[in-house]
């Protein structure tokens, strides 16, 4: 219960706080390429109930028909701006509004979508159990993730066989523990983390 009012809470007010700063955002989106301001992706929540995640735009209009994963960030499908939104985690601020709706949480297991979903096993499907949130551990020690995989000959197989599994491991560990300290660390090793880029 009061996991949700600090919910309420912390995406109330950065939505209203940031309503200047993302209308200058929705702007840019619109004047640098052609598509929706935002992009909304099913990923799967609290006891695999599909969702819709609000980001804003980052790629070209149907750059995920190519592929459900961003390989480095020069994806040549991420626009100019989206550059910057993704480098700065600017695209994730919309998810406050799933917060605000009870979608997600501020922190939580990032949201998957359901084609690697249905590759969990019994133990890591335990994910679910909980709401799924903006950031976690795992987003934390992966914040490179685009990199790895273009290194990667095969970035799905990577992402799948290596990547996955060790985020998976952080998340249920947050799942079998976690209270509002846990999740003010993360949030203030998150913003740390952006900082330094």
């Amino acid at each position: 219960m009061f996991k949700r009012v600090f919910d309420i809470f912390c995406s109330l007010i950065g939505l209203l706080v940031l309503l200047p700063f993302l209308l200058i955002i929705s702007i840019l989106i619109l004047s640098g390429s052609k598509g929706p301001v935002f992009y909304r992706q099913t990923r799967v929540g609290k006891s695999g109930i599909d969702f819709r995640l609000f980001k804003f735009r980052t790629m070209v209009s149907g750059a995920d028909k190519q592929g459900l994963l961003t390989v480095g960030s020069r994806d040549g499908r991420i626009t100019g701006i989206g550059y910057w939104l993704r480098k700065y985690k600017i695209d994730e601020i919309p998810q406050l509004i799933n917060v605000l709706i009870g979608e997600m949480s501020i922190v939580g297991p990032r949201p998957e979508v359901r084609r690697y979903v249905d590759l969990y096993n019994k133990e890591q499907i335990q994910v679910l159990n909980v709401k799924p949130g903006i950031s976690d551990w795992a987003s934390i020690k992966f914040s490179n993730e685009n990199e790895l995989l273009s290194q990667a000959p095969d970035p799905e197989r990577f992402y799948i066989e290596t990547v996955m599994p060790q985020k998976l491991l952080l998340n249920m560990q947050y799942v079998k523990r976690h209270n509002l300290i846990i999740d003010l660390r993360i949030i203030l090793s998150t913003l740390f983390k952006i900082a330094r880029h």
